[in-house]
């Protein structure tokens, strides 16, 4: 027993450490990601024993698969891999949710009921689903913590819940301009016109709400069911961090993305609201946080990092095996777009989260700049619809880890909700392929 907790504390501080490299190399002072990298891996190997058997076969295969693919695309196809940064993928996600965890300091939550008055039924869902799409457009990933935490200070999540909160963050990709799809994407298709995105993206997203909450009024008796107070008390929290989040984003750090800023704020935010009862208190609390609530991530940190392992395991040989010159459609219309939008949506359903299909997509196309604003609406879309479905997409792994909820049953849960959207998406897809050509 004393073996497994010491072995526990010293996996919590590597993955504290890796936090804090992790917010150094933010500074430019010095490259930081390999070491951040050998931090969470080191963590996830002392602590693989202990994180439940069905993520640690999930992460297992995911790790295995990843490397062969990468040994595939050296050996046969003669790739230049960088084995010694290999570990690298989705390191800076893992580090935002280490970050995010220190939400647990802000105050003593203990069994205190959750602020405003409370709301039920279908209202109760559109409030979450609301709740967490439009704070979740700054702060992301995040939302989900703040809002899932607070609804499950009355009793465990529900399906409705964690339905409510899947969808709001998930449908967040299909418009705002602070979400990691819309980076990534921007880095892809540097030429895309955002006001084309956002006057198709975001009326998407508000059916989205509303398909949610029609949907789960029929398959649930929400009677029951607890929704996020909208109320000034419960929005307090999540806005005033949203709000410091765009004070450094436009003022302060405007180099930094928002997952960066949300990785450091956070915890600094929270280390400076339990200074007030001292520096003793505050060490107390940061201690207890990095050698009980940090080993307890052991399964969404696996997952993420296993996860990424993989993508660049599949990237690498896809490239590899393409070649530079191989294009595969000679233009990028509507019936090329809506092709790929289908794709990347059922690569997530067999597991791939949709980075990989836009990316894979990006490297073996060669888009006109009128084409480039399309390209990236099938991204965004697909991303939008593929990371609400898909079992090892961030917001299925972070539900997973958090809340114990199985991948592949939010899935299940989902494809309903995915059929229709995808039908909403393909009728945009054309409509702005119309638009811009």
């Amino acid at each position: 027993m004393q073996e497994t907790t010491m072995r526990r504390r010293v996996a919590g501080v590597l993955v504290l450490l890796g936090l804090l490299a992790q917010i150094v190399g933010f500074t430019g002072a010095m490259p930081t990601a390999q070491a951040v990298s050998y931090l969470l891996w080191a963590a996830v190997a002392l602590l693989w024993r202990d994180i439940p058997r069905r993520s640690r076969i999930q992460a297992g295969v995911l790790i295995v698969l990843g490397v062969l693919m990468l040994m595939v695309a050296r050996v046969v196809y003669g790739a230049n891999v960088n084995w010694p940064a290999m570990l690298q993928g989705n390191v800076f996600v893992v580090s935002m949710l280490v970050g995010v965890s220190f939400i647990s300091l802000l105050g003593t939550h203990g069994n205190k009921r959750p602020p405003g008055k409370r709301v039920t039924g279908a209202d109760g869902v559109l409030r979450t689903w609301l709740g967490v799409h439009f704070l979740g457009t700054i702060l992301n990933l995040s939302t989900v913590f703040m809002v899932g935490d607070r609804l499950a200070r009355r009793s465990p999540l529900t399906t409705p819940q964690l339905l409510a909160l899947n969808r709001g963050l998930s449908s967040a990709a299909l418009w705002s301009p602070f979400f990691a799809s819309m980076a990534i994407v921007i880095a892809l298709v540097p030429e895309v016109q955002y006001g084309q995105i956002a006057l198709i993206g975001f009326p998407l997203a508000m059916l989205s709400g509303l398909l949610t909450t029609l949907e789960l009024r029929r398959r649930f008796d929400l009677a029951e069911v607890d929704g996020f107070s909208l109320s000034p008390r419960s929005l307090l929290m999540p806005a005033g961090m949203a709000a410091l989040v765009m004070l450094f984003h436009f003022w302060l750090t405007p180099s930094l993305t928002i997952v960066s800023i949300i990785t450091f704020l956070l915890p600094a935010v929270a280390v400076l609201s339990n200074l007030k009862e001292g520096a003793r208190y505050t060490l107390r609390r940061i201690r207890q946080h990095t050698t009980t609530r940090l080993p307890a991530m052991r399964g969404e940190i696996s997952l993420f990092l296993a996860a990424g392992l993989l993508t660049l395991g599949l990237s690498t040989l896809v490239a590899a095996a393409a070649g530079d010159d191989w294009t595969l459609f000679a233009t990028f219309g509507m019936w090329q777009a809506m092709v790929s939008f289908a794709a990347i949506t059922l690569s997530a359903l067999v597991g791939l989260h949709p980075i990989i299909g836009v990316s894979v997509l990006a490297s073996i196309l060669n888009l006109a700049s009128g084409e480039q604003t399309l390209f990236a609406f099938v991204a965004l879309s697909a991303w939008a619809v593929g990371t609400s479905v898909g079992p090892l997409s961030g917001i299925n792994l972070s539900l997973q880890g958090r809340y114990g909820v199985s991948g592949y049953r939010m899935m299940k849960n989902n494809l309903l909700y995915a059929a229709m959207m995808s039908l909403l998406s393909l009728g945009a897809i054309a409509g702005l392929s119309m638009w811009v050509n």
